[in-house]
């Protein structure tokens, strides 16, 4: 983290809130903080006081305790292992947060990158439908497939810390 800190890096994401509240109590303003895991709404208070975004927001008991902008979570998979809502769902779940920025979608896992292609273009199209501007999507394993498709923000765990 302190060389993340040290070579300019603004954000970063945590996907567990007591290692969230961990990082933060250890670098607190070195850097601005993202939520990327799936959030429980028992931890949204721990998100909601050092966050500034939630990229995974997926379920209507989270959405009435969160209290920053988050980005819903799509599983245009459909895989039942997969958290998010489903597309159809889309509509009504965004009636519910008024604060969401934007769209976050896992697609199913693969070696080969633009097997995760098609989900991303979905995603985009979704944002665009919804008048929604950020779009997370893509990991170590295929994020340039992901910004071409139109992410604006990445995932990028492994490519940094290894497996």
């Amino acid at each position: 983290m302190r060389i993340l800190a040290d070579t300019g890096i603004a954000v970063v994401g945590e996907n567990r809130a007591q290692d969230l509240e961990a990082k933060h109590a250890e670098y607190g303003d070195a850097f601005r903080w993202h939520f990327i895991g799936r959030l429980q709404s028992n931890k949204a208070k721990i998100v909601n006081g050092i966050c500034e975004l939630v990229h995974s927001l997926d379920s209507e008991s989270t959405a009435r305790r969160l209290s920053v902008p988050a980005l819903v979570e799509v599983n245009l998979s459909g895989e039942p292992t997969k958290s998010g809502v489903a597309p159809e769902e889309l509509p009504r779940f965004l009636s519910l947060y008024a604060d969401a920025r934007g769209l976050m979608t896992m697609p199913p896992e693969t070696t080969d990158p633009e097997t995760s292609r098609p989900y991303f273009r979905r995603l985009a199209e979704l944002a665009r439908e919804h008048g929604l501007r950020e779009l997370s999507m893509g990991t170590s394993q295929d994020y340039r497939v992901a910004a071409e498709e139109g992410a604006t923000l990445v995932r990028v765990g492994s490519v940094l810390y290894g497996e």
